[in-house]
């Protein structure tokens, strides 16, 4: 694969100086994944967010390197500004009111008013469970909106909740309204929302660009929403296609038919840039940016083998995540023990660690009953084999080496693995989502800053049919004392108790491993010498959040 990866792009730098011209109003951006659907609020996804951000304003967002504000709104919600107080529930527990302003130059791309009607229209959505929305702890826990004019309500929450000021994406009432009136309580919403059905309808779109042509699984074209009456784009014209084959990706980059490969969206693998930035260091711009990005093994708990523990630490113990990190990022992607960065404020210290150790691996699969066989390949006292399925978004070839790295360890543990890609939006919209992998699912997450692990971690957010497939947590991991600990995570205001319950919930993580985490990855950004503006972030607010500010010079 790496051979064939470095013909790729010897025959690409060859046909370099002959790619196509173009006027410098259109920006290519190329990609590697395609979303597999495209409501901003359902079925989360990296590279949804990224491409929906050129589009949406969310109501509040982490600026580059600075604290969370407003995006939508004129001041962001605290308590110390009065905005946010407490109050009684009518029940006696307590609630939370928070008062919030829109903008008053936020249009939809049909030049209809964005309006604290929507805003009411979005949290009810949000409240009902069948809608299929992801974050359940923002909208689903507003009880009720308060309108006072078009642009002034108030969120009555039905909890304290430390996420007061953590709001997502706005939808538009009068296009999606009739939708979720018709199917209100059935499930059937996200088959049935515009954005999946007519992504091009105008009235969807609030943000500096709309989206004016859609192709599945290849293209979206985002141009100026002539509604936006904020800073004008300098780009007519942004086109997002997506190339699932990263060798074929690097070679369309390097023949000039994309412009651009972005470090926080499915792109170039960091190997590929740091291989460009050796061979090509003065043709583009090349940016390593830290990131709250994630890359780990999801491991199906439902699996018998993998229900013991003891095998999980086996998993992790038997693979040298060292070695790995350092030959192929360079060192620029250090090792994780947990899913939290040390980069992020709530990241705790001294961890259960496993690094390295194959003699303790074979210890511990000992200890649970398997023993090698014949083949090499460890067999317990029914004679079953330890044979795991091992899956991850095809085409990815950094992502194939590592599983084939994996693999070749494992088997030194008499661990099996059997690998099974797909196209990664059947691998995210399908196999995940319900939750249909044998046993081990490699990728990655992007988090907010310190936002609580619900959606990957909660008992209620395992996906089922029942509850429409919502949910992030694919393993099926079930532990009270975590629900506990993320439930203090979003509801209690003293950051002394915040931070225990992060602590905890770190520990638990470590212990029970019920992902195997890998490394934290840096974003690798690779821009035309021409383009300005551009800002990674490093977390789940992307740069294209931002793209009004894009230019080239």
């Amino acid at each position: 694969m790496k051979l064939f990866r470095f013909a790729v792009a010897a025959v690409a730098l060859i046909c370099a100086a002959a790619g196509p011209a173009r006027a410098r109003d259109e920006l290519i951006i190329g990609v590697s994944q395609f979303p597999s659907s495209l409501h901003p609020n359902i079925d989360p996804e990296v590279i949804k967010g990224y491409a929906l951000s050129f589009a949406l304003r969310p109501t509040t967002a982490f600026a580059p390197d600075g604290p969370n504000g407003c995006i939508a709104c004129t001041e962001l919600p605290t308590l110390q500004n009065g905005l946010v107080t407490l109050e009684p529930r009518a029940d006696g527990k307590p609630g939370m009111a928070v008062k919030l302003t829109l903008r008053d130059d936020l249009y939809w791309g049909d030049g209809v008013k964005m309006t604290t009607s929507d805003l009411a229209f979005t949290a009810k959505l949000g409240h009902d469970p069948t809608s299929g929305f992801a974050n359940t702890r923002t909208w689903g826990r507003v009880e009720r909106v308060e309108v006072i004019d078009a642009r002034t309500a108030v969120l009555h929450f039905d909890e304290v909740s430390t996420l007061y000021d953590r709001l997502p994406t706005i939808l538009p009432e009068h296009i999606e309204g009739p939708v979720y009136a018709r199917t209100a309580g059935t499930g059937d919403y996200n088959k049935q929302t515009i954005y999946n059905r007519a992504p091009t309808t105008p009235g969807l779109w609030n943000g500096p660009f709309r989206l004016a042509s859609y192709e599945s699984g290849s293209l979206i074209t985002l141009e100026p929403n002539d509604a936006w009456r904020g800073k004008k784009p300098a780009f007519k014209r942004i086109i997002i296609k997506a190339i699932e084959n990263t060798a074929a990706l690097q070679a369309n980059l390097l023949s000039g038919d994309i412009d651009m490969a972005p470090g926080d969206a499915p792109s170039l693998t960091i190997d590929q840039v740091l291989q460009l930035r050796r061979q090509q260091p003065d043709r583009f711009a090349y940016v390593f940016k830290p990131a709250l990005t994630y890359e780990h093994i999801d491991l199906n708990l439902d699996n018998p083998i993998l229900a013991d523990p003891r095998v999980r630490r086996a998993l992790l113990r038997a693979i040298d995540r060292k070695t790995l990190v350092a030959r192929l990022f360079e060192g620029l992607q250090p090792v994780a023990d947990g899913f939290i960065n040390p980069i992020d404020p709530m990241a705790a210290k001294n961890l259960p660690t496993y690094p390295y150790d194959l003699a303790r691996a074979r210890a511990l699969l000992a200890e649970a009953g398997w023993t090698p066989g014949d083949d090499g390949i460890c067999r317990n006292a029914k004679g079953d084999r330890l044979s795991l399925p091992f899956g991850t978004t095809s085409g990815n070839k950094l992502r194939e080496l590592q599983q084939q790295v994996l693999q070749n360890q494992w088997k030194g543990a008499c661990i099996e693995a059997t690998i099974h890609n797909e196209p990664a939006r059947t691998f995210f919209g399908e196999t995940l989502k319900k939750r249909q992998f044998g046993a081990m699912a490699m990728y990655a997450w992007t988090f907010g800053v310190s936002f609580p692990p619900r959606q990957t971690l909660g008992s209620d957010q395992i996906p089922t049919q029942a509850n429409n497939w919502a949910g992030s947590n694919y393993m099926n991991f079930n532990n009270p004392a975590v629900d506990a600990d993320i439930l203090t995570t979003e509801t209690d205001l003293d950051t002394a108790h915040q931070r225990a319950a992060w602590t905890d919930i770190q520990r638990i993580y470590a212990e029970q491993l019920p992902v195997l985490p890998l490394f934290f990855r840096a974003e690798a950004h690779v821009w035309p010498l021409w383009l300005k503006g551009v800002t990674p972030t490093g977390t789940a607010d992307y740069s294209s959040l931002w793209a009004e500010n894009w230019r080239s010079e």
